[in-house]
């Protein structure tokens, strides 16, 4: 089955929201239609989650075989989503649901089995998560929380919203309802999860959702820092100053059309 989408998806979301992907070689999925590949490119996808699948139990048997599966903690999770056609483009580098949620599983030792915990959290959870589960010594430098809580009761209140962030600028933070995006540029987005799973409308300006939007920010990082000296792949950076992006040396300007 093909994903649902939303025709005109984007006319409601920020020219900034763009620049994220400007540049890859990841085709639209106009181009996908018109060679007729979207649903090949679909099919091709679930069979290398497929396969993935299969190679995980694999390791899950040889950890049985191996005697240690009683004492053993282990983690599965992806390091981002794939849009399939959503919000009008194929592959990753955005800060929509799609790309941004991955699968988090914890099984073994010590953890209940059969739970799951509807409250998003982030991959820099797993360090200090494994760290509590070890029994080892905590530390207090780790921008991420154990999650060692929600392990024993999933409806346990979560303190802080996960937060995800594509170069500088651009940082998408996702509370139980809602997922808020702020741009370099300042624009932003906003999506209520639960009456819109597909973020197809776009709440941000409207005036109803001023104080959602309003306590949302105050979660942005308060240190965004500019890449790294010597960074060399997808980078992104912003000149206010011209109102210009530049996405790996090409510099994009406000008045350039939109490949879409």
């Amino acid at each position: 089955m093909l994903p649902a989408i939303l025709e005109d998806d984007r006319d409601d979301t920020p020219r900034f929201s763009w620049y994220l992907h400007w540049a890859l070689p990841e085709p639209r999925l106009s181009e996908i239609r018109q060679m007729s590949q979207w649903r090949n490119l679909v099919r091709s996808y679930l069979a290398c989650t497929s396969f993935v699948d299969a190679q995980i139990g694999r390791v899950l048997v040889a950890l049985e075989e191996s005697g240690h599966a009683e004492d053993t903690v282990v983690v599965l999770w992806s390091d981002h989503g794939w849009h399939l056609g959503e919000k009008g483009i194929t592959g990753k580098n955005s800060l929509w649901e799609r790309s941004t949620r991955v699968p988090l599983i914890f099984a073994g030792a010590g953890i209940p089995p059969g739970q799951r915990c509807e409250c998003p959290v982030e991959l820099l959870d797993i360090y200090p998560t494994l760290i509590a589960l070890a029994g080892l010594r905590a530390q207090n430098d780790l921008e991420g929380m154990s999650l060692v809580p929600y392990l024993h009761d999933p409806q346990a209140p979560r303190e802080r919203p996960a937060i995800t962030t594509h170069n500088r600028g651009n940082h998408a933070v996702r509370s139980d309802r809602y997922r808020f995006i702020h741009y370099a540029d300042g624009s932003e987005e906003l999506y209520c999860l639960e009456t819109d799973p597909h973020e197809w409308d776009n709440l941000a300006g409207q005036d109803a959702y001023a104080a959602v939007m309003s306590e949302h920010r105050k979660w942005l990082p308060r240190v965004d820092v500019p890449p790294v000296p010597g960074s060399a792949h997808r980078i992104l950076t912003y000149d206010h100053d011209t109102d210009t992006a530049t996405w790996e040396g090409n510099s994009i300007s406000r008045s350039a059309p939109i490949r879409r």
